[in-house]
């Protein structure tokens, strides 16, 4: 499986991979048949690392160190979060390095981590439950800029990943959909995830899928349904001004998100507040029309967003053949009604809107690999690319929703006599002006003759590649003198920084895979020692003498095994354990049968077909 390329749905509240093996896609399970990984790290103090399930288990207990929701806080800085940070109990700061590079990072016991690295410890878990493969595709949200798109390509690199392709999420959700549906027409896919939203409107004719147009928000998403809720509870059911904990927080947002998934398929829903202790009520009540209310405007949103999108694309609402829904949030009732409300037509709901992304991504694998030759891909980049010029003003050099690859050149000059070099400050955005569009870094170009201003000519380039990450390069005509550079957004890692951290990685790797096995085998041996506890304390098993002394015996074997930090060691006393324990197990299961069967009524033994 190694040498096949995963597809990888890297998500704001789950995580999973896909193959496409033949042209048949499915989705990568455990051996529970999950395939969500819920996107949550925690390390605790002494350095094990939790992750999926078993750190979103510790939200409560440790909340400052647990760390969801990292793909709002990729690519970004703090002005960015500044609605998030009230509902994050973790501590989130930000450094301005020498060259002016903001890194900002989360901070877990005494150390400090880039959102790159915790998102790769969440790409590691998924690329383990994968197998291990070396090459991949990864998601983003179409609207992501330049700056997230390669910083979650650092991510896939540090968590030892050759990242093929970056693919726009809901044109993988459109991939997956041209596998069993008509291949002509005008599809619109709304992605509407735990932390983004986006539509796409594309044309789909004989397996060739192109990106019409794209739109959407990198800051709506499941979490402010979250937000919304929360805000519902404190402000308007409690009105408390009292001052939240980390704790406090984390329970709140842990019970919000409980509240949205039983309020789209239940009228009402109890909030539990026992983890706030300043607060008497213990449930609230919240209906299904109060939470709709409050969530209104962010669904309206995304509305609107989808009529930039048709506009973009020429294409009208009544000219859309299908709309396909997927994403997590995408379940809620009061979204697909004003979905249906808006098109005037009843999207597809049928696609699992959690594996939608994931099994598109293995599909743009299989097509890399040269193994499917039916389909062709061609997206578009979401936001404009310009360079400041005199007065801070921006040129773009080029335009939203434009087919990638794409190239563009424009020339330029001095505006001073005797310049041998122009800084180009480059910037992403639909805005006009500088100030108002994002900032991905700075490019220079020297050592051209010093020459009368306007003298100069400068032919600069942009070339942005399948996956939206942007090169630009620059040559001064007369000269000859020319420069070209992979941009470095303004914020992120430095390429020295990853290559870094994942010189680190494979230097710990094997102390890290070690202290992995650790935490597995001490979780496992805990739960059967307390098994073992409850069936030597069961009285009415009757266990022999020597068998009570067999099993105490072993118990004391396995914690004294558990004392030391060999994942050997224990594996094989704690075998010999289960193998000691299992006879007495069943007995107690059979002794909880018949004592079960023995409190049943004969009505309800029939039941039972007993």
């Amino acid at each position: 499986m190694n040498d096949e390329i995963v597809g990888i749905d890297l998500g704001t509240t789950f995580s999973l991979a896909a193959y496409s093996r033949n042209g048949k896609t499915e989705v990568v399970r455990d051996s529970k048949g999950n395939c969500l990984i819920p996107s949550i790290i925690s390390i605790h103090r002494d350095g094990n690392v939790f992750v999926g399930s078993e750190a979103k288990s510790r939200s409560l207990s440790d909340p400052t160190d647990t760390i969801f929701s990292i793909k709002r806080l990729i690519g970004r800085n703090l002005k960015d979060l500044e609605r998030d940070l009230p509902y994050i109990p973790y501590q989130i700061k930000e450094t301005v390095r020498e060259d002016g590079r903001i890194i900002l990072t989360v901070k877990i016991g005494d150390k400090d981590f880039t959102p790159e690295e915790v998102s790769a410890i969440i790409l590691g878990e998924v690329k383990r439950l994968a197998g291990n493969p070396q090459k991949a595709v990864i998601t983003v949200p179409a609207y992501f800029d330049d700056a997230q798109r390669q910083a979650t390509r650092d991510a896939g690199k540090i968590a030892g990943l050759d990242v093929l392709r970056i693919i726009n999420e809901p044109t993988a959700a459109a991939l997956a959909y041209g596998l069993d549906r008509k291949r002509s027409g005008t599809i619109v896919v709304y992605d509407l995830g735990g932390g983004t939203f986006d539509c796409s409107v594309l044309s789909i004719s004989d397996g060739v899928f192109k990106v019409l147009s794209t739109n959407g928000d990198t800051h709506l998403g499941g979490d402010d349904f979250d937000h919304a809720i929360m805000e519902l509870i404190i402000n308007d059911k409690l009105q408390s001004k009292s001052k939240l904990t980390p704790v406090s927080i984390a329970a709140l947002k842990m019970e919000a998100d409980k509240t949205k998934r039983i309020l789209s398929s239940d009228q009402t829903a109890q909030f539990n507040l026992k983890e706030l202790p300043f607060i008497g009520e213990k449930l609230i009540e919240i209906t299904r029309e109060e939470f709709e209310v409050k969530v209104a405007p962010l669904v309206e949103r995304t509305i609107q967003c989808c009529k930039r999108a048709l506009k973009d694309a020429g294409v009208k609402s009544t000219s859309v053949d299908e709309i396909v829904m997927v994403g997590g949030s995408s379940r809620i009732p009061l979204v697909r009604k004003m979905v249906q409300e808006f098109f005037n037509k009843k999207p597809l709901t049928s696609i699992n809107p959690d594996e939608a992304i994931a099994i598109g991504a293995a599909v743009q694998g299989e097509i890399l690999s040269g193994k499917r030759k039916n389909l062709l891909l061609l997206d578009v980049i979401p936001l404009s690319l310009g360079i400041e010029t005199l007065g801070g003003a921006i040129s773009k050099l080029i335009h939203r929703n434009t087919t990638i690859p794409a190239i563009a050149t424009e020339r330029f000059s001095t505006g001073v006599d005797n310049q041998t070099g122009i800084v180009f400050n480059i910037y992403q955005g639909e805005r006009e002006l500088a100030k108002d569009c994002k900032n991905l870094g700075k490019f220079i170009l020297s050592g051209f003759p010093p020459m009368p201003a306007q003298m100069p000519q400068v032919d600069v380039s942009f070339i942005v590649d399948a996956n939206g990450i942007l090169t630009v390069s620059a040559r001064e005509i007369r000269s000859g003198v020319e420069a070209s550079v992979k941009v470095q957004p303004a914020s992120g890692l430095s390429k020295d920084e990853i290559e870094n951290i994942v010189l680190e990685s494979i230097e710990h790797a094997d102390e890290d895979f070690k202290q992995r096995m650790l935490i597995e085998l001490r979780n496992k041996a805990g739960i059967d020692l307390n098994h073992a506890r409850r069936i030597i304390s069961n009285k009415d098993l009757k266990i022999k003498h020597e068998d009570m002394e067999l099993i105490v015996n072993s118990m004391a074997s396995l914690e004294n095994s558990l004392k030391q930090n060999d994942p050997g060691t224990i594996k094989n006393i704690l075998d010999k354990f289960q193998t000691i324990l299992t006879p007495f197990a069943s007995m107690a299961m059979d002794a909880a049968a018949k004592t079960y069967l023995a409190n049943q009524k004969p009505e309800q033994l029939n039941d039972l077909g007993i």
